[in-house]
């Protein structure tokens, strides 16, 4: 780790140099996100001039390419990605490595984006790598094209690099052929369930979106992708095929089964089947409910039988343990019990089809109320389908920090001409709430879903109302 160490010199002292550029957390965060984040922005249209590696690779450089110094995973997709990522690094920290974690959206706290061994970057070490990366910008000239992701991506590796990490699973933001993560070079490829979305950039069709994703893939870096559609596979094999990736794929390549069970101590669950040269694992339980995290699971055992050949040592016993204390917030995520209130960020067609199904096998209620707002560039015709298949009542509203969020109202008079269900139109989460708290039973069940930026406000939301009660709570000696 010679090379990182020089690194984290260069980018130091230049830190040191301009230690006034943010004087605090706050400040350093304001500048991330005053940044041009393509998160939020409510249109962004294929082929868009920012859209490029240029920029990311210079700054990189000017801190002495930290990335070099890291072994990375990559993972892309559309659907699968935190679950899988989580899966994998409980798996690896339970075996004892340490293991750095670069995903989005966050939920409440940026520094969720930046993790190691489950813990985010302390508040002094992100204002660090943040005065690192804006004087960089600065000396470059290019502080004020730099993007919000080109930035954050920056500080993941830089700190990565700093902790001497032993491997980083990273998450594509927007794609893979064009996303700024990649600039790795990864010692193993993965490409989790490809769907519908952000169809103004990656592509009207499957395959379009497949190709985008598929451009993770390097000569002679293994490659992983769980089995999917013909016209999907097709894509990305021909991508492997042409840029020289070994890819295999898990259920055709790679033999894997699962099945639905339940047991007393785990309740309803799925477990999981994986053989291949040099591993046979036998009916594990999957950690995550739903039976589409199967696929996830199985991609996860996957890569842990490629990462065994790049010296990576994962006895069963450790891997199994590992995979049992996985955890990922914002999905499937009980908030509160009065009423029982679950967050998803099912964000698509195809997740909200597999929410629903999951919710029927694992949570009971007498009838479903669901809190339900999206982003206007989805497929939300076919997002209202499922919600229909699944909800007894919704009320619509809105991220409030979403730039993105659909229209309620527009999103109610769409849905009104798919169902004849009850619904209605709350301007903000708070007063959604409000409506179904008026709305339930004891025996019912509030789902709030349709968007990670919903389920992050949510999650803010219950956490202050925890903290007022316990609060209440403290007997005054006054």
């Amino acid at each position: 780790m010679k090379k990182a160490k020089n690194s984290r010199s260069k980018a130091g002292s230049r830190s040191s140099k301009s230690s006034t550029v943010f004087k605090n957390y706050t400040d350093a965060v304001r500048f991330l996100l005053e940044l041009t984040n393509w998160e939020v922005v409510r249109v962004v249209r294929k082929n868009t001039p920012p859209f490029k590696l240029n920029r990311i690779k210079a700054l990189l450089d000017g801190l002495g390419n930290p990335q070099n110094q890291i072994k990375f995973v990559h993972i892309a997709g559309t659907n699968g990605k935190g679950s899988t990522v989580a899966m994998l690094s409980s798996m690896l920290q339970s075996c004892g490595y340490t293991i750095g974690t670069f995903t989005s959206p966050h939920l409440t706290d940026i520094r969720e984006r930046i993790q190691v061994n489950g813990n985010m970057i302390s508040r002094a070490e992100f204002l660090s790598m943040a005065n690192i990366i804006a004087d960089e910008a600065r000396s470059q000239g290019i502080e004020e094209e730099l993007t919000f992701f080109e930035a954050m991506t920056a500080m993941a590796f830089q700190y990565f690099a700093d902790q001497a990490i032993d491997l980083a699973l990273i998450e594509t933001g927007m794609g893979g052929r064009l996303d700024c993560t990649n600039v790795i070079t990864p010692i193993l490829s993965m490409i989790t369930q490809i769907d519908l979305d952000h169809t103004s950039v990656l592509g009207s069709t499957l395959p379009e979106i497949a190709r985008e994703k598929a451009g993770i893939l390097k000569k002679e870096v293994p490659s992983l992708m769980f089995t999917q559609g013909a016209e999907v596979e097709d894509v990305i094999r021909e991508v492997a095929e042409k840029v020289g990736s070994p890819l295999q794929v898990v259920n055709k390549d790679i033999e894997f089964s699962s099945r639905f069970c339940a047991t007393p101590d785990l309740g309803p669950h799925t477990r999981v089947c994986l053989y291949s040269r040099t591993t046979r694992l036998e009916h594990l339980p999957v950690p995550l409910p739903g039976e589409h995290q199967a696929s996830n699971c199985g991609l996860a055992l996957a890569a842990i039988d490629i990462l065994k050949s790049n010296g990576f040592d994962c006895p069963e016993n450790q891997l199994t343990d590992g995979l049992a204390s996985t955890v990922s917030p914002g999905r499937m995520t009980i908030a509160w019990q009065r009423p029982q209130t679950l967050l998803d960020g099912a964000h698509n067609p195809s997740s909200l089809k597999a929410l629903m199904r999951c919710i029927g096998a694992h949570v009971p209620y007498d009838s479903m109320i669901c809190i339900f707002g999206c982003c206007m560039d989805k497929d939300v015709d076919a997002m209202l389908e499922q919600i229909n298949l699944g909800a007894d009542k919704v009320i619509f509203t809105r991220a409030t920090l979403n730039p993105r969020a659909a229209c309620p109202e527009e999103l109610q008079k769409r849905f009104s001409e798919i169902s004849g269900k009850m619904s209605q139109v709350a301007n903000n989460l708070e007063a959604a709430l409000d409506l179904a708290g008026r709305a339930v039973t004891r025996e019912d069940l509030i789902c709030i879903t349709g968007s990670f930026y919903l389920v992050g406000e949510a999650l803010k939301f219950f956490q202050a109302r925890e903290r007022r009660e316990l609060t209440s709570q403290v007997p005054s000696y006054a």
